[in-house]
């Protein structure tokens, strides 16, 4: 009798006391719960590993071995058991059937042959396994994701649409306070902080503006009109001259040629009122505080309209998530004013991205311009 045969011979008698050594290792050395019935599971892989070793391995067999490597893998996902476990308890059986074979003594090339095909039994059984669990655990990951995603939709475009209707209702008696405050500064100019309730009825008119222009910023109708962002931006500055004062900061602007945009004025407007209104915040602790306003050709032959200050430098923790919504380091902001702005000028086809450094921080919006009126 060869070695083979007598090698299978041990493996075909001892089946039943492998498989128990087997099962008592796992109990004793692994949190399993399948402990109760490793025996049998230990049973079921030596009668394939002895099929193999019978018929020399057949693709029948592997077939056969991948079947069964698949119930494990779903019973183990089902269970929740760490696939580790799996491998770690695999490998001690195959520990085991090789102990119970020392005592032959083979030479290796007369084992070559035998322990070729046990291993790679237990090759393809833990890949099998591996292989499967990790699609499972994919595909519920992937479920879990879509299910959550969903929901989080349903519930953001219920939100969304409640908070419309309440800013929509907010703003009538809004509208009508500003106009009665209107009537008292012309009526009685001496009134003690008119200005500043004015002043903070606009500021809270420009925050429901964005909430609405969020919610219907692809259906809501915009005048589009061809204007100069030269004549616009000093606009915005003559309307911010209280709060600049009022920040003891300094404002510059320079125009290298007179660049005319077409879209929506008023929505362009809103733009620089954001970028400076947050410049004047950031510069309220810093000594000489100084915008600048600049435009130029870009190189993609675009205008170029640079917004910087000399504020400190925005944390590395916080750029990247500068222009997501309701992203805010203000104790009263909305987190909604950098990403309207960006929504404003990618629907007109140009970016807005921000360059921080120590010395500067600067908004560069790049626009498709006109280069006359006509």
């Amino acid at each position: 009798m060869n070695y083979f045969e007598e090698a299978l011979e041990v493996l075909i008698s001892e089946k039943s006391s492998i498989a128990a050594e087997w099962s008592k290792t796992i109990t004793n050395t692994v949190k399993n719960p399948f402990k109760d019935g490793n025996h049998e599971k230990g049973m079921l892989l030596f009668d394939l590993i002895i099929q193999a070793l019978t018929e020399k391995k057949t693709e029948m067999i592997d077939s056969q071995i991948k079947n069964y490597a698949h119930i494990v893998a779903s019973d183990r996902m089902q269970a929740e058991v760490n696939i580790a476990e799996f491998i770690k308890s695999v490998s001690l059986g195959r520990t085991i059937l090789f102990n119970r074979l020392l005592p032959l003594n083979p030479t290796i090339a007369e084992s070559h042959e035998f322990l070729l095909i046990i291993n790679d039994c237990f090759d393809q059984f833990i890949y099998h396994t591996v292989e499967h669990y990790s699609e499972l655990k994919s595909k519920m990951n992937e479920n879990h994701y879509y299910f959550i995603s969903s929901t989080h939709k349903d519930r953001l475009t219920l939100l969304g649409q409640m908070t419309s209707s309440f800013v929509h209702e907010f703003r009538n008696p809004l509208t009508s306070i500003m106009g009665f405050i209107q009537l008292l500064q012309d009526e009685k100019p001496k009134i003690k902080y008119l200005d500043i309730i004015a002043k903070e009825l606009t500021q809270l008119n420009l925050r429901i503006t964005q909430f609405l222009n969020i919610s219907k910023r692809d259906t809501y109708d915009l005048t589009i009109e061809l204007f100069s962002i030269e004549q616009l931006t000093n606009e915005v500055i003559e309307f911010l001259y209280p709060s600049i004062l009022g920040a003891n900061s300094s404002i510059t602007s320079s125009f290298t040629e007179t660049f005319f945009l077409k879209g929506s004025r008023e929505e362009f407007r809103q733009v620089l009122l954001n970028i400076i209104l947050n410049a004047l915040d950031i510069l309220s602790s810093v000594s000489n505080p100084t915008i600048t306003i600049n435009t130029e050709k870009s190189k993609s032959n675009m205008l170029k309209l640079t917004i910087s200050n000399n504020g400190p430098k925005i944390d590395d923790s916080i750029f990247p998530h500068l222009f997501e919504p309701f992203f805010t380091t203000k104790k009263r902001g909305t987190g909604l004013g950098l990403f309207v702005c960006k929504e404003i000028i990618e629907k007109h086809g140009g970016t807005l991205t921000c360059d921080s450094s120590d010395q500067l921080t600067t908004f560069i919006i790049e626009v498709p311009y006109v280069s006359n009126q006509e």
